[in-house]
């Protein structure tokens, strides 16, 4: 049985030859499994694709070892050029290498909050979404008591907005690099008299729960869904909220599936969808690694062999005869196929056209990930004329709903920024009207 204490030298040992370029050696360390998963060449792109959002790797901060079954798992906190990086690896019992994932760590740069944020209008207090072993820790932001907003007197009740993440294992400010746009976005409500509750993604608050076979099970309704509904029920429950103005904002892929939130739960107030896409996930996919080996103008032989190949696997989701047991290597991003059925025949645009809740559709023009052409289009014709929603682009903005120039790129997001001010103060007008 191999000890944590030699796992962690592992860790470090697999670190530093990925570091140092040697893919090769790397790569002997993995499972038969792993080999499939993530082969040398694939190694390679994902580590190419990390540095190049938040530049060279420098050195090895800390680390954290758990034992889960038959599976233990060692957590690198990482120093990244421009970002701490958190690499979760998870090793079987004869120390073989059988996973390993990658999110950004807390930003070690101090939080500034914009200048729509104002400290003394509200208060934040730590609660709990949920119970049992998914409980998720979360901050609920109030407004202040003699905060006033429209149809609201004194103490409350006030209206409430739930946030809803993106793709991946994300806390519960949404944090990426140095930047927090949840936190912009409940602080800024808040100054404004709107309570916010935020939560950390079951997949970041509980990442070494999840085995692989774990992963292999796992759909957006767990993912995602379920831990927005428990957060709704829990607003209903805060005195200071007025249960008939709780709505959910959500972000990205948080976006795409408010249409199911709402769905699932007619009686929320409304639907605020902010880059949320229209085309199916694996389309979205190869479009984006297309734009991204597109930037430099000059795509290299080795990027058109990995987009022919990433169109192979986009045709394996699509095929009537995927199934359960298609290898995840086969996939687009390793996605397991249980993934891929839960988000299959799902047009979150014609879901939210068939709702009667106020829905209010935000997309900026620079989002790359989300698109003025391949997906807010959709929205437009779907929602568009009715009379319980209301769209909005904008030009300046990227997937964070920052602002900027020029074509978007992945370093733009480990620049220092915060969500537009337009779009906290359209949010909150739009919610208190």
């Amino acid at each position: 049985m191999v000890t944590l204490d030699e796992l962690k030298q592992k860790a470090q040992t697999f670190v530093d030859l990925v570091q140092a370029g040697d893919f090769t050696a790397a790569c002997r360390m993995y499972d038969a499994k792993m080999a499939q998963a993530l082969p040398e060449l694939k190694l390679k792109e994902a580590w190419d694709q990390l540095a190049a959002m938040v530049g060279p790797f420098q050195k090895v901060l800390s680390f954290k070892a758990d034992e889960k079954a038959e599976y233990s798992i060692v957590t690198l906190t990482c120093q990244f050029d421009r970002s701490p990086v958190d690499l979760r690896l998870v090793f079987n019992q004869a120390g073989q290498l059988a996973g390993l994932t990658q999110q950004m760590a807390p930003s070690a740069i101090p939080y500034t909050p914009p200048a729509y944020v104002h400290l003394d209008a509200f208060h934040d207090y730590e609660v709990t979404v949920g119970s049992g072993d998914w409980a998720l820790p979360a901050t609920l932001s109030l407004p202040a008591p003699d905060q006033k907003t429209a149809g609201t007197e004194g103490s409350g009740p006030f209206p409430a907005v739930v946030l809803v993440h993106g793709s991946g294992p994300q806390d519960r400010d949404e944090t990426i690099g140095p930047n927090r746009p949840f936190r912009d976005i409940a602080w800024g409500l808040a100054s404004q008299g709107i309570a916010v509750l935020r939560y950390d993604k079951r997949t970041k608050a509980h990442a070494a729960r999840y085995t692989p076979e774990m992963i292999t099970a796992i759909t957006v309704q767990d993912e995602v869904i379920d831990d927005a509904l428990a957060a709704v029920r829990l607003l209903r429950l805060v005195p200071q909220v007025d249960p008939a103005r709780i709505y959910v904002l959500g972000h990205s892929l948080g976006a795409t599936l408010a249409p199911r939130i709402g769905q699932q739960d007619p009686a929320i107030a409304g639907l605020i969808i902010m880059g949320g896409i229209t085309r199916s996930l694996e389309d979205t996919i190869l479009d984006q690694y297309t734009y991204l080996y597109n930037l430099s103008g000059a795509i290299t032989d080795a990027q058109k062999a990995e987009l022919e190949e990433l169109k192979k696997k986009v045709a394996r989701v699509k095929d009537p005869n995927l199934s359960a047991a298609t290898p995840d290597k086969d996939l687009p991003l390793g996605i397991t196929p249980a993934y891929w059925f839960s988000l299959r025949g799902y047009h979150p645009e014609a879901v939210a056209a068939a709702l009667s809740m106020r829905i209010f559709v935000l997309q900026g023009g620079r989002d790359y990930q989300v698109t003025t052409a391949g997906d807010y289009p959709a929205w437009q014709q779907a929602l568009g004329g009715k009379p319980n929603a209301t769209l909005k682009l904008y030009p300046r903005l990227f997937h964070l709903f920052m602002p900027g120039d020029g074509p978007t790129t992945p370093q733009e997001y480990n620049v220092e920024n915060h969500v537009s001010e337009e779009v906290v103060a359209d949010v909150a007008r739009w919610v208190l009207e």
